[in-house]
């Protein structure tokens, strides 16, 4: 281990902002510097809503520039790079971007899985390649992108991590855990699910060969260097560049016995594992075995997240609503999001609850409308203010924290006596509190910046800055980071009593069909 302090840069792109961090790195020390923060807005273009990947890019450059500032007298050892999973970016054989990726929650994928159990049946599909199902994976992206100009004119094929790393430095390559989230890889082999690829159509040729959490990833360009004012030669270094599989490296767990949630947009609950359950009971509860750092994999399952309170904000400022304590504008109300979680709080615990994992919830836009509309048809009472529905969406995500954290241990046959929440849902206190009241298990609330931290470890480790795997890296965490607990209170048995409900509507709509003919507002 080295003596002297490092610093590393995570470029680290969610679905809502991106952001470059320093990371400071000595013996027992660890601290982190946000040189630079983006908003990443997605755009519609004739019909089709695309990542604007040029802007993320110039983000990423300028954060660069910002770290280039901070370490003046001082340098950065590397650069590691994560975004969120699934997206790609079509190259020609000169390199040129043919087209903007396209994000997720677009549409073109209806109709896709259709496609492919022809080819591959779910079950199959689920016991060479472990990942759940949900309808912008990769494999139903390609599906839908087959014969259009832009596939059939690509050379490569880079996800987004990839994309970003391949503009920097000019070297393609695919870096393992985010390829495994594609519905391409094999989690037993850890490495192309060829005889699945072929059924379906898809050049695996594509894709540049598979890195691994540490390999080197080439060094920044002479452009780049002179734009950033960084100093030659500079690494790239290949990190888990899922945000979640960083993130679940920042999670600072003291013992194995543990389950995670890495909130935000999305929340992903689960478990870390050695190897992966392909089981059909496992398919059946709908849980991924995506592959994280270290050989290990993160079997979880995608639950829609901060999403759904996100998009009943933006909602009621668009409308004018009376969300707590916002100023009137003549379009728009700004939302006090404090105010609108104290009156949360205050409202009458799990008077409705909804289905966190429902497909119905996945796009964006008149989510109080939707939510109102689930409560309905599931003959619970209707939220009737903003504070109503924001319980709602947070008593909801906690049930679905502990299903998911229930069913993975009951499935994997591991005990849990801990959750870890990382990510932005830290800032929850409520969201945080009701999870470990929803368990029954303590919460312990921290890192924020969970994927940045990840992000910043498997740097230095490769840098020879720290040593040792998993264990020694979050005992690193836990002793820099602030953490908060969380006891469960309450009555236990009142969440038993809406899980129960809950279980009984989702029964009643998948025997009945009731709501499938309803389409989510694209």
């Amino acid at each position: 281990m080295s003596t002297k302090e490092h610093r590393f840069a995570a470029v680290d792109l969610g679905a809502s902002s991106g952001r470059v961090i320093v990371g400071e790195v000595a013996p027992e020390r660890l601290t982190l510097h946000e040189a630079h923060r983006f908003p990443n807005q997605p755009t519609r273009v004739l019909g089709t809503l695309h990542w604007n990947i040029l802007s993320l890019y110039q983000g990423v450059l300028e954060g660069l520039k910002a770290a280039a500032a901070h370490t003046a007298g001082n340098g950065l050892t590397s650069i590691g790079i994560d975004t969120w999973a699934v997206d790609y970016g079509l190259l020609a054989a000169d390199g040129t971007l043919l087209a903007n990726p396209v994000h997720y929650r677009d549409a073109r994928t209806t109709g896709a899985a259709e496609k492919v159990a022809k080819a591959v049946s779910p079950q199959s599909l689920y016991a060479a390649t472990g990942i759940q199902h949900l309808p912008f994976n990769t494999v139903y992206q390609l599906i839908s992108a087959q014969g259009t100009p832009a596939l059939t004119a690509a050379h490569r094929l880079l996800l987004i991590p990839d994309l970003i790393s391949y503009w920097l430095t000019g070297e393609p390559g695919t870096e393992l855990t985010n390829a495994s989230t594609t519905q391409l890889i094999d989690p037993r082999t850890r490495d192309w699910a060829t005889p699945v690829a072929q059924a379906l159509g898809i050049d695996l040729t594509l894709f540049p060969p598979l890195r691994h959490p540490g390999d080197p990833a080439g060094t920044l360009r002479q452009e780049v260097l002179a734009e950033t004012g960084l100093t030659t030669p500079l690494p790239v270094t290949a990190v888990g560049s899922h945000d979640t599989a960083s993130a679940v490296v920042g999670v600072p767990a003291t013992t194995p016995d543990f389950a995670y949630i890495a909130t935000g947009t999305w929340s992903l609950a689960g478990l870390e594992l050695d190897a992966p359950v392909l089981t059909e009971a496992s398919r059946a509860a709908n849980f991924t075995n995506e592959l994280g750092v270290d050989g290990t994999v993160r079997y979880l399952r995608n639950i829609m997240g901060l999403w759904m309170l996100q998009e009943c904000v933006r909602a009621w400022e668009t409308q004018g609503s009376t969300a707590p304590r916002g100023t009137r504008g003549t379009t728009a109300t700004h939302t006090d999001l404090t105010a609108l979680l104290q009156e949360a709080a205050q409202a009458t615990p799990l008077r409705s609850v909804v289905d966190a994992g429902d497909p119905a919830f996945i796009a964006p836009h008149h989510m109080p409308g939707r939510i109102a509309d689930a409560c309905r048809r599931t003959g619970q009472p209707v939220p009737r203010t903003p504070a109503e529905t924001t319980r709602c969406v947070l008593d909801s995500l906690a049930l679905a924290h502990r299903r998911a954290i229930d069913d993975a241990a009951r499935l994997s046959g591991r005990t849990v006596r801990t959750v870890h929440i990382v990510g932005g849902g830290v800032h929850n206190a409520l969201l945080c509190q009701l999870t470990a009241d929803a368990c029954g298990l303590p919460v312990i609330a921290g890192p924020a910046e969970a994927a940045a931290l990840g992000n910043v470890l498997v740097q230095a480790r490769a840098a020879g800055a720290i040593t040792g795997g998993l264990p020694e890296l979050r005992a690193l965490l836990h002793s820099t980071q602030p953490l908060r607990q969380y006891e469960p209170t309450g009555d236990h048995s009142a969440w038993d009593r809406a899980a129960a409900r809950l279980a009984d509507a989702q029964v009643t709509r998948a025997t009945t069909g009731l709501g499938d003919e309803e389409e989510p507002c694209a």
